[in-house]
């Protein structure tokens, strides 16, 4: 039997729309994607691609811990870049939270994030045994 819980995080931004900011099935938890907003005021963090990008992985570590969860357990994640040409910097950043056995990841350009954002960041990871 599979079992669907619904993930919430005081320390994370909260779902602008009909959607969860995180999923639990099972042994797994899926992320919606997180931009870098501040959780308190809910405007992108200051300071370009690198200060998002930091924020939203900061919000990713809550919801994932609400799940019983960790950056450390991720098994995939997607990036949303705003313009390929920020990669470099969002990737340094990404590279200070994900520093040994990294997940799989998949990285696109996109027309256009909610609220202006560079980045937007989803994960899948495996919940603590």
């Amino acid at each position: 039997m599979t079992n669907k819980t619904i993930i919430a995080s005081e320390k994370a931004p909260k779902a602008i729309g009909p959607y969860s900011v995180g999923v639990r099935v099972d042994d797994l938890v899926f992320t919606a994607g997180q931009l870098g907003l501040d959780p308190q005021t809910g405007e992108l963090a200051p300071g370009g691609v690198e200060a998002e990008t930091r924020q939203a992985l900061t919000n990713l570590k809550h919801v994932l811990a609400a799940a019983n969860s960790s950056l450390d357990l991720a098994v995939k994640t997607t990036v949303f870049l705003r313009d390929m040409n920020d990669f470099a910097r969002m990737n340094a950043i990404y590279g200070e939270f994900f520093t040994e056995k990294p997940p799989a990841r998949s990285t696109v350009q996109v027309a256009g994030l909610p609220k202006g954002g560079a980045v937007e960041i989803e994960v899948v990871a495996l919940v603590k045994g």
